[in-house]
């Protein structure tokens, strides 16, 4: 992770503000020397990458170990006077950093982080003709984009129906904050790549409405822009991993769109697949030797003061180079509580510690992925080590 950058920006005292509104999930629509991250230009051509000092082990391989998460959504809807994540950065002195509290050391301690950032970094109050009539709108001040490098979050998928919920000029805003922030994004058209260890990961996202929801549309249109994409993408960089906003809000297994596309990102060449939309947890399968995350669910989320499922679980995987090869090396999967308390959402991701609990997250998986042809027959908690 960005150990130095982190321990810096940790000195600076974040500008207070307020939070987000009560409402429904979601509404439609080890040696690292980390400098400059890469994105594309405005022109859409990929900048040079920085590559970051190799770190190679014992056997001469180099060991990647990174996590992926559901959706993370902070500040509120600046329509309405209600404010419950305004509330509970209160109680924190201001600081937004209390929302990675639970899941810092864990951040900190891999190669790699990536969200799914779902809201605008902007201090606009635009609201578009075509958002007018949503329940819900996101946005947060554009220097709480520290929040993601501080806590061990260097990457964010960002295409999703919620990146434009202030217009064209606050994305544009949301993406200056994160660049400023030293934070690789990646959507439709533009690609994100990282240096990890002196590998470049090339990220790819994309966002597919699916024909159960309304708007009908997306997925005809981009099975062939995804396959070109990851397909000349693989041409370029060893790792490529690819985002999907997609599926049906609260269901908790994909569609038949969803692993179609899931699929045909595999077959184009995609090293990992991550998914996120439905805020419930979906089952992993693992089809011709790669991942397939179909949901990741929540992961810190201020639309909701209490939504009715507030489990998820973070992915974390490994990929081994040696001698110019690249092998998957497994994953384990951690699973959470989106906030730390029971009672209500305190915007906290929290590791889930009783025995129970965790139980339940891979019951829930597992059962989910019964009639999924490809489905991983176990979740496990820890690495084959035993970490």
């Amino acid at each position: 992770m960005r150990k130095w950058l982190a321990l810096c920006l940790l000195l600076v005292l974040l500008v207070p503000a307020a939070g987000a509104e009560e409402d429904d999930e979601d509404f439609y629509v080890g040696d690292i020397l980390y400098e400059e991250v890469l994105l594309d230009d405005e022109d859409g051509e990929a900048q040079p990458a920085v590559e970051e000092k190799p770190v190679y082990e014992e056997d001469g391989s180099r060991l990647l170990t990174m996590t992926f998460t559901g959706d993370f959504t902070i500040g509120r809807d600046t329509r309405k006077r209600a404010d419950i994540f305004g509330d509970e950065l209160k109680k924190h002195n201001g600081d937004v950093n209390f929302v990675m509290a639970g899941v810092r050391d864990i951040l900190m301690a891999d190669d790699m982080t990536l969200v799914n950032f779902e809201g605008t970094l902007t201090n606009s109050t635009y609201v578009p003709t075509n958002k007018k009539e949503n329940q819900f709108l996101f946005s947060a001040p554009p220097e709480w984009a520290e929040v993601l490098p501080m806590n061990g979050v260097e990457c964010v998928s960002l295409e999703n129906n919620h990146v434009m919920d202030h217009g064209e000029e606050a994305y544009e805003d949301t993406k200056n904050a994160l660049r400023e922030a030293g934070v690789v994004y990646s959507n439709s058209t533009e690609m994100g790549v990282y240096n990890v260890k002196g590998i470049d990961v090339c990220m790819l996202s994309y966002l597919c409405i699916d024909r159960y929801e309304k708007p009908v549309g997306g997925y005809p249109t981009l099975y062939d822009k995804v396959a070109a994409d990851i397909a000349a993408a693989k041409q370029e960089y060893p790792l490529v991993i690819v985002s999907f906003h997609w599926g049906v809000e609260k269901d908790y297994v994909p569609t038949k769109n969803q692993i179609k596309m899931g699929r045909l990102a595999v077959d184009s060449g995609a090293d990992l697949v991550i998914g996120h939309h439905s805020h419930r947890m979906n089952p992993v399968e693992c089809y011709n030797g790669v991942y397939i995350c179909y949901s990741l669910g929540n992961f810190c989320f201020a639309g909701n003061s209490k939504p009715s499922d507030m489990n998820s679980f973070l992915f974390q995987t490994r990929f081994r180079e040696k001698d110019g090869t690249i092998v998957n090396e497994g994953f384990r999967i951690i699973p959470i509580r989106i906030s730390s308390r029971k009672d209500r959402n305190d915007f906290i991701p929290t590791p889930l510690t009783e025995a129970t609990a965790t139980d339940a997250v891979v019951t829930v998986l597992k059962s989910n992925g019964k009639n999924l042809k490809y489905a991983v027959p176990t979740y496990p908690l820890t690495w084959d080590s035993g970490e």
